[in-house]
């Protein structure tokens, strides 16, 4: 254990260089390390809600929409197949959560059977003996879609948060519906609500011009949607829109700010089949008003000058730049599948965790200071070189934490404290050693030696297993107790390291130059 071969030695440069040089742009300011070459390190250690302030949101997914929306598709999607295969029928509409309509000709009923199962698989069928059909979904294809649903939710949220800016934002599922979202040194809390809040369905469909609304009954097929311009009489305009959806947001690629004739504007994009639909709607429909539809609410109703077929267009109205901002970033993130109810919110003050910070500091320079006097008095010369391991290792420990792009919080803070004070236990365990060797009369080399390999055993089983629980609550824990099992994690490894190939290395440099004749231990 004396001996050290020379790639040993390259290894520990290697990696305390690497270690210094990603923990050194902490010592500067963000703008400053950001500001830096491309190949030189310069990534921070990114701060929690905890330590910088920011924005936390419980928001619930609305399943109860998702059924709904899906039972007025097979609603519609029964109109269409019955009428189809000529079956007659009474009464279709929905009672619930459940689809119900009535079958004239009882004859009809095995043909009414298949049209049903030909839509979905997962769905239950009761049919009376009048030929009365009562139609749901299966308990398990509910709770199935939930959860479908609500994972499409969390990638949505990432994507237009990810779209804001914002540095390591936690989203995380919670129970069966909810989602929770921290956002670590937001400002402006407001705009992301208003972004979370809006589900962004978008779908360009034409407008009925030859009905008035409010006046007379809504032709079939048509619905009466407000928009933002205001009437006559001072109150939103509204319009009649035709059901039928031409193109659907889904088929958007790309939508970005911009500016026409010196207006803020949504420039977008479709993919192949959204600019074909595109294409052939406008064109055969020249002169006449083409909604753009954005959750339920017409944004813009522009008139069709000629056809579109170059699969872009642009979004106009009495828009403002922060708006055709957030509009286009909606776009881009896409729709949402179901609303989300805002639970729960919080603020958390920079002052808070300014606190937070010196708290920390403080606790963490307190117990290097009382390690370090310990090791110092009772170890002597090999003291003061486990505490140059150990002021090594929190290099290291910030190193890693940089690199990762780990977020640091207050329980992170603790697991570093609790690092501080496990990082020498090696060391310990190697000196006691060594006192048993000289004891026992050996000599300054063979001590050495026979205390390094003879405590390596244990020094592994005890941070090992320490690493084993770590982990348990790295997999198993959320939010502070995963923050906490990072930062013990990261320590026990760089501990080890430090401990059995730092202050070896320290100890048989020095061993070689003095070649004491005794240890002063």
């Amino acid at each position: 254990m004396v001996h050290i071969p020379k790639w040993q030695v390259v290894l520990i440069l290697a990696v305390l260089a690497i270690g210094a040089a990603f923990a050194a742009p902490n010592l500067l300011k963000r703008e400053t390390a950001e500001g830096l070459p491309g190949w030189v390190p310069h990534l921070q250690v990114n701060l929690g809600l905890d330590l910088q302030g920011g924005s936390y949101l419980l928001l619930e997914v609305d399943l109860e929409f998702v059924v709904r929306e899906q039972l007025e598709n097979l609603v519609d999607g029964l109109r269409i197949g019955l009428r189809k295969a000529r079956v007659g029928y009474t009464d279709l509409g929905l009672d619930g959560n459940t689809a119900v309509f009535r079958v004239r000709d009882s004859e009809a009923v095995e043909r009414t059977r298949q049209i049903v199962r030909d839509l979905a698989t997962d769905l239950l069928i009761e049919v009376s003996e009048d030929g009365a059909f009562r139609i749901s979904f299966a308990p398990q294809a509910l709770d199935e879609r939930g959860r479908n649903v609500v994972e499409q939710s969390i990638e949505i949220v990432r994507r237009r948060i990810d779209e804001t800016g914002t540095r390591e934002p936690s989203i995380q599922r919670q129970g069966d519906r909810r989602i929770l979202v921290q956002l670590p040194g937001v400002r402006d809390p407001e705009r992301i609500k208003s972004l979370l809040g809006k589900t962004a369905k978008m779908s360009f469909r034409f407008v009925d011009e030859n009905a008035i609304p409010g006046e007379g009954r809504t032709p079939p097929g048509t619905e009466i949607l407000p928009s933002d311009e205001l009437g006559p009489s001072g109150k939103p305009r509204l319009y009649v829109i035709k059901k039928r959806v031409m193109v659907s947001g889904e088929n958007l690629t790309d939508a970005a700010s911009t500016f026409q004739d010196g207006q803020p504007v949504v420039s977008f994009r479709f993919d192949t089949i959204g600019g074909k639909r595109f294409c052939d709607a406008t064109r055969g429909n020249v002169g006449r008003l083409f909604a753009i539809v954005l959750d339920n609410k017409v944004i813009s109703a522009p008139v069709i000058r000629s056809a579109i077929c170059g699969g872009s267009g642009i979004i106009s109205g009495s828009f403002t730049v922060q708006e055709t901002q957030d509009l286009a970033l909606l776009l881009r993130a896409g729709a949402l599948p179901a609303p989300l109810t805002i639970l729960e919110e919080r603020t958390v003050g920079p002052g808070l965790g300014a606190d937070s910070i010196a708290a920390g500091k403080i606790a963490s320079l307190l117990g290097m200071v009382f390690v370090i006097a310990f090791m110092a008095a009772v170890y002597g010369l090999f003291g003061v070189m486990a505490n140059v391991a150990l002021i090594v290792n929190l290099v290291i420990i910030l190193g890693v934490l940089s690199g990762l792009q780990a977020t640091l919080t207050l329980p992170g803070i603790a697991g570093i404290v609790l690092t501080i004070g496990m990082a020498v236990d090696a060391n310990v365990l190697v000196f006691e050693r060594i006192r048993e060797e000289v004891r026992g009369g050996r000599g300054p080399v063979t001590a050495i030696d026979a205390g390094y390999r003879r405590a390596l055993t244990t020094i592994i089983d005890s941070n090992v297993t320490t690493l084993i629980a770590a982990l348990l609550l790295l997999v198993f824990g959320t939010g502070p107790v995963r923050g906490f099992a990072v930062t013990l994690s990261i320590g026990i490894v760089t501990s080890m390291f430090t401990a059995i190939m730092l202050t070896r290395l320290l100890i048989v440099v020095w061993l070689r130059r003095k070649r004491p004749q005794a240890l002063a231990i």
